[in-house]
């Protein structure tokens, strides 16, 4: 089998805000092979951005685009690919946009294989530690304590065991978000968890305040309190309270998420599928995890792509404790996919086999 072309398609609503929402816009990632089979990934990154690292003609031999790295290659050799991509664009990769756009390329191979062979992809990647995966509605933070309570409790209503508010206003005046953060608490009840992600707008003693009064509020995780380069700021914070902190999805590359875990003391680290280096990458991050004793919990706030392939790496691992789960309106997160993912009884179910909506169809 052999490669025969790379595609990079960006989708957009015709209308989008600056609101922290990554699903207005996206880049689809499509991989043709001589076989006929296709193989579909997607890029959390500046759509244009990543299409333009596709469709770069080679200017030497440390900075190619990637579709001409890809051309003629095995699906297969997949390490050997990623290794290739990483190589050949060294003189203006290695992190950023263009690890971004070889996730959703490694996230596409990974497809193509789990189609060829005919397994669910979990399988190919080592693991069947699970049939379901709970998931965690990811919201944006309304703009009142009275949204965030029928907010808190419709997600309660459908089921989910965990929701995670973030970004919207908060970050400006702390006093004003641990309001919000306790209408959510007190409407979640006992049984669902609230996580806060700040979208790194606190300064360390801010986040030090808000860390105190959370471990009171019996909070999961206070996520991104933080710029994502503080590392001494988070290793700081980490170490003054009990509550869990939680980053990462910045990151790209194991390299970033090694010196992440060295220096910052964090309890959970958040790799991006779609942002990290594909599933290739991510197994190798979680292995540095495992290894360090942190928690992994995957970043996933895209569409039924990005989900699909966060599933099967979560089921591919013994201990993973959620699924994030975007649920805004945009029509690009909600009809993506022919058969979307619904959860029952508190889970969603591990697929064997997915289909992509307008695109065609994909294993992951």
């Amino acid at each position: 089998m052999k490669i025969t072309d790379v595609k990079a398609i960006v989708l957009r609503l015709p209308e989008i805000s600056s609101a922290a929402d990554g699903t207005q816009d996206d880049l689809i990632i499509v991989v043709e092979t001589d076989e006929g089979i296709t193989g579909y990934g997607e890029v959390d990154t500046a759509p244009n951005v990543g299409k333009a690292i596709v469709n770069a003609k080679m200017s030497h031999g440390t900075c190619y685009g990637l579709r001409e790295i890809l051309l003629g290659a095995d699906p297969f050799d997949y390490e050997q690919i990623w290794n290739e991509m990483w190589s050949k664009t060294y003189y203006y990769g290695r992190f950023g946009p263009v690890i971004h756009v070889m996730s959703g390329i490694d996230m596409a191979l990974w497809d193509i294989m789990g189609k060829s062979s005919g397994k669910p992809v979990h399988k190919l990647l080592g693991g069947s530690y699970t049939d379901k995966v709970r998931p965690y509605a990811s919201a944006l933070m309304p703009e009142n304590a009275d949204d965030v309570k029928i907010m808190t409790e419709k997600y309660a209503t459908l089921g989910y065991p965990a929701i995670k508010f973030g970004w919207g206003p908060l970050g400006y005046d702390v006093k004003f978000d641990l309001k919000l953060i306790e209408a959510a608490r007190k409407s979640a009840g006992d049984n669902v968890e609230i996580m806060i992600d700040i979208g790194k707008r606190y300064t360390l003693k801010q986040a030090m305040y808000m860390a105190r009064a959370l471990e009171q509020l019996n909070i999961l995780w206070l996520e991104e309190p933080l710029p994502a380069e503080d590392y001494k700021g988070y290793r700081k914070l980490s170490d003054s309270t009990t509550m869990s902190i939680a980053t990462g999805e910045e990151e790209s590359g194991r390299l970033a998420f090694s010196r992440l875990m060295d220096e910052s003391h964090v309890d959970i680290i958040q790799p991006d599928i779609s942002r990290c280096g594909g599933l290739t990458e991510a197994k190798k991050i979680a292995a540095m995890a495992a290894d360090n004793n942190i928690v992994l919990v995957p970043h996933a706030f895209k569409t039924g792509i990005l989900v699909a392939a966060t599933i099967h790496f979560i089921a591919s691992l013994p201990h993973l404790p959620f699924l994030e789960f975007s649920v805004t309106e945009s029509p690009i997160r909600k009809e993506l996919l022919a058969r979307p993912f619904t959860i029952k009884n508190g889970f969603i179910a591990v697929p064997e086999h997915r289909e992509l909506g307008k695109i065609g169809r994909a294993q992951v």
